[in-house]
């Protein structure tokens, strides 16, 4: 755990509605904007790590755009997605700094590289909010993210209970564990909390696991290996994300096992709320991006007002925001991603899983 850093209580998502940030307004009465009655205007850089998972472009970028536009009419929001090269990502960072934007919004690829992306962009007066993932050797100006060391104690204590409750023991089999990226700081929280939520059990971890890239066909490839090697001891497997829990599923399915063992994952993904309600995959993480997308807007809107935004606890040093997330399994997907709005029924319940929907009642 992160004995360095002291973590205060977490905002629960049930709280977000009561936690907005206090702003100054965009226009005054007659559409000026800013203090002094003249409009604000300014430029946000939101530069997101890659396209292995959906969320960037489905959610993040369009989220974080709309809450610009809402509280900013006459700030542009300048999006670059680094497609998993932390070159690119240096090269992105720096080609925002030429045009001279007064915020940066990141989530890392390399979130070790990406110190000096972070300390060069504050060199030039340009404030740098980290996103999604930490960067531990900057100090960045702010952080926010879902508690991801919660997020993998989440999806694994739920797959233990759920094996618990199958009358599935330790020695029955053991686990496998996929991470994420290795050189992502996030993805090792999660795995930690991945890690904890096993040990807390009576089930062996066959073997663990960190995803180049978060790529699914890395992840796909090793599991598949491991199913080569323990056979029908694997009753279960602990994903990092929607990604790497899909790539672990299409390689059970590929090895023939059925029934399938139960698959974590996380990001509540199309494709996974899908697999959940079809039961190839036993549960995921509802983190509405909503809640983050907008709550770094709020962030980066003060700090390009000279504002200090207020935080509720310093994680790597940077003042930050964590959200805690929820599990969702097929026994509360309707309650908590068509109920919340999350997805349209109409998104999800495609004809391939029309019929499974129905059972569930979602229409």
């Amino acid at each position: 755990m992160l004995s360095k850093n002291a973590r205060k209580p977490l905002v629960g998502i049930s709280l977000v509605a009561a936690l907005s940030l206090t702003l100054a307004a965009c226009s005054d009465d007659d559409g000026g904007g800013g203090s002094d009655g003249e409009e604000m205007s300014g430029q946000i850089a939101f530069l997101m790590p890659d396209h292995a998972s959906t969320r960037y472009e489905e959610q993040d970028y369009p989220l974080f755009e709309a809450k610009i536009e809402e509280l900013c009419a006459d700030c542009e929001v300048l999006y670059q997605n680094a497609d998993g090269d932390s070159t690119d990502q240096q090269e992105q960072a720096d080609s925002m700094a030429a045009r001279d934007v007064d915020v940066v919004v990141i989530d890392a690829v390399d979130t070790t590289a990406a110190a000096n992306i972070v300390e060069n962009l504050q060199s030039q007066d340009i404030k740098v909010v980290t996103y999604d993932r930490p960067v531990p050797n900057a100090q960045a100006d702010f952080y926010v993210s879902f508690d991801n060391t919660a997020i993998g104690e989440l999806i694994s204590e739920d797959l233990v209970n759920y094996l618990d409750d199958e009358g599935v023991t330790g020695s029955d089999g053991g686990l496998l564990v996929v991470g994420g990226s290795p050189d992502d700081d996030a993805a090792q929280l999660i795995k930690e909390g991945m890690l904890s939520g096993v040990e807390a059990s009576d089930f062996e971890v066959l073997a663990e696991f960190d995803t180049p890239d978060w790529a699914p066909p890395e992840a796909q490839e090793w599991v598949d290996g491991q199913l080569d090697k323990f056979g029908d001891e694997v009753v279960g497997i602990v994903a990092a994300n929607d990604g790497t829990g899909g790539a672990a599923i299409a390689a059970l399915k590929a090895s023939g096992i059925d029934p399938l063992p139960p698959v974590t994952g996380n990001d509540a993904e199309t494709a996974a709320i899908q697999r959940i309600i079809g039961g190839d995959q036993h549960n995921t993480i509802s983190k509405p991006i909503k809640i983050v997308a907008e709550e770094s807007a709020e962030i980066a809107i003060q700090l390009m007002q000279g504002e200090e935004p207020e935080a509720d606890e310093d994680l790597f040093d940077t003042p930050s925001k964590l959200f805690v997330p929820e599990v969702v399994t097929k026994d509360n997907v309707k309650e908590v991603i068509f109920d919340e709005g999350i997805y349209e029924p109409v998104e999800i319940c495609t004809d391939e899983y029309a019929d499974a929907c129905e059972e569930l009642d979602i229409s």
